[in-house]
């Protein structure tokens, strides 16, 4: 993993963060983005060898001049990670309004759309590098009363598997993570927003959670981070255009 040069978006916190840390952890040169400016500052005090750029990924023209930076920085790019997202709109399908549809598929779609957009001729010129977009289980399995959410991450893995089939003839690749529930702030807002939703105690709803799992706990950041390093390991060469679950195996995504 030495001198992989490595781009994260929305890495100043959470699962971002931690994948941050574990490939600059195995020697690679990491730049991330973040849009946070508290959690951007948290980040530089604790990896002060770690570049950290303030971007709204919901802007074209931010993304662009991140990426003329970073490029600039590492001196060329072996590893994108598109990791940003919000949980959207938490509502039956008739109330929810269209700027919260909007608004969850420019993070957590579009903006993927963009950074492979100007990572993909970097990568074809030098014929080697990976595309890892984060998507989710519930763009494997839908999410009730989470549709913005669960199209944009459907969205995500077509948009992989897309970017497999273009980018496989200059040996580069793509893949998706799909995590399931995962230990955090972002989690219980999460639960919190659909026993609102429901009427019901967020307990009610954690437990549900995990009960349709075979592994009945919920995943850990580190362990998201881990998958994202062995993909970008030349011992997962041969992975490419993949959905791959990290969820301790949901069995059914149905909540009550």
């Amino acid at each position: 993993m030495a001198q992989q040069r490595v781009m994260i978006t929305a890495a100043a916190d959470g699962i971002g963060k931690s994948i941050a840390r574990a490939f600059a952890a195995e020697g690679a040169k990491v730049h991330i983005c973040d849009v946070n400016e508290a959690a951007l500052e948290q980040f530089r005090r604790e990896f002060p060898d770690i570049a950290a750029s303030k971007v709204n990924v919901r802007s074209e023209g931010e993304i662009d001049a991140w990426f003329d930076d970073a490029l600039d920085d590492l001196g060329g790019l072996d590893v994108l990670v598109n990791n940003a997202g919000i949980k959207g709109p938490t509502a039956p399908v008739e109330d929810i309004e269209l700027g919260g549809w909007r608004e969850c598929l420019e993070i957590c779609l579009d903006s993927y759309f963009l950074c492979a957009r100007r990572a993909a001729p970097v990568m074809k010129a030098q014929k080697s590098g990976l595309i890892l977009n984060m998507s989710s289980n519930a763009g494997q399995h839908g999410f009730g009363n989470r549709t913005p959410y669960a199209a944009a991450k459907w969205g995500v893995i077509g948009l992989t598997k897309s970017l497999a089939i273009e980018l496989g003839r200059y040996n580069c690749r793509s893949n998706a993570i799909c995590p399931g529930s995962v230990k955090g702030d972002r989690i219980n807002r999460v639960i919190q927003g659909e026993a609102d939703v429901r009427g019901v105690h967020f307990d009610v709803v954690a437990k549900e959670i995990v009960g349709n799992q075979s592994l009945e706990r919920l995943t850990e950041a580190d362990e998201v981070a881990a998958l994202a390093v062995f993909l970008a390991s030349p011992a997962a060469f041969m992975i490419n255009g993949q959905d791959i679950a990290i969820d301790g195996h949901v069995e059914t995504f149905h909540i009550k």
